[in-house]
């Protein structure tokens, strides 16, 4: 007996990884339904998608309530850059409270199975290194930073007391930096703030000393880490850290990406903004055990993808000037 084709509705789905989630779920052959008010997502990410008659795209902001019929929810939607989601923070701790709220409310009233997209910015700037799911945090509750850290916060809270007290079937991943093709040339997160400036040979732009520290995950490698917890039995409902424990400093990084490009950019120092977490790296024990999943793109093969998609971006936009 052929199993039933699911229905799969992915909130944010037109944003980097909302986009890369979809193809990954339309190639597995499900029927997918990308929600997304375009705040930050582009239909250009979708456009190898956009011919799929299993495919369909809704403009909607999920601070207003959905009403759809699917089997499965992965709740992705939120600025996730600085400079977007400070751009309007109560926004964005609306997307993460009452966009979560909405969802969960969806879920319940059609017994789907939700996964909350939550973050690795609910350790702060952490006291515990490397940081695992055990760790509570050290987030600042009033900062500029405070609506994506808090609200995601707030949303784990909601996911799990929705588990508790409706016996809802939930998942949460708590994702760390992730970079690939189709992040924004100028969404202000490190990767493609440093990648463009190389291309274009400005200044590398570093805050603070350079000897912070992130961990950088190919988006192919949390995509597929999403999906296959998505898949496991209830009783593996995390929160769970998705992300490559690979540790990388800023200034490590940055002389990376330039030998890679070829570029002539120096190194330009700023003051380091408020709450920048000085240390991030996932401990992924609990992935490995509960899924099998292990990153597989190192960072110097994923960068180099990054880097030709940033390159055929520019390549076409000159185009474009030209014309």
């Amino acid at each position: 007996m052929l199993a039933r084709r699911r229905r799969v509705l992915v909130t944010g789905g037109a944003g980097f990884l909302g986009s890369h989630l979809c193809e990954r779920l339309a190639t597995d052959g499900n029927e997918v339904l990308c929600v997304d008010n375009f705040y930050t997502g582009s239909r250009d990410n979708l456009a190898g998608l956009l011919s799929n008659q299993k495919f369909e795209v809704i403009r909607h902001d999920i601070t207003f309530p959905l009403y759809v019929e699917v089997d499965e929810i992965f709740n992705l939607a939120c600025p996730a850059s600085p400079i977007h989601y400070q751009h309007d923070p109560v926004q964005t701790t609306k997307t993460s409270v009452h966009g979560s709220i909405n969802m969960l409310g969806l879920a319940k009233r059609i017994r789907a199975k939700i996964l909350q997209a939550s973050t690795s910015e609910v350790y702060g700037d952490p006291e515990v290194h490397p940081q695992d799911e055990a760790y509570w945090g050290r987030v600042n509750p009033i900062g500029p930073r405070s609506c994506y850290d808090e609200g995601k916060r707030c949303a784990e809270t909601l996911f799990f007391d929705y588990r508790r007290q409706h016996k809802l079937s939930i998942k949460v991943a708590r994702i760390f930096n992730t970079y690939g093709p189709r992040m924004r040339p100028y969404d202000g997160r490190v990767v493609s703030n440093f990648i463009v400036q190389a291309l274009t040979n400005q200044p590398i732009t570093i805050y603070g000393d350079g000897k912070q520290t992130r961990s950088f995950c190919y988006v192919d490698d949390l995509i597929d880490g999403l999906v296959r917890l998505m898949n496991t039995c209830d009783d593996v409902v995390g929160p769970m850290n998705l992300g490559n424990p690979a540790e990388i400093t800023m200034l490590e990084l940055a002389s990376m990406i330039v030998n890679l490009t070829g570029s002539r950019s120096a190194i330009e120092f700023k003051p380091l903004p408020i709450d920048d977490p000085k240390q991030r790296q996932p401990n992924i024990r609990l992935a490995q055990d509960s899924l099998g999943w292990h990153p597989a793109f190192s960072l110097h093969d994923g960068l180099r993808k990054t880097i030709a998609y940033f390159e055929s971006l520019m390549i076409a936009r000159g185009a474009e000037a030209a014309i």
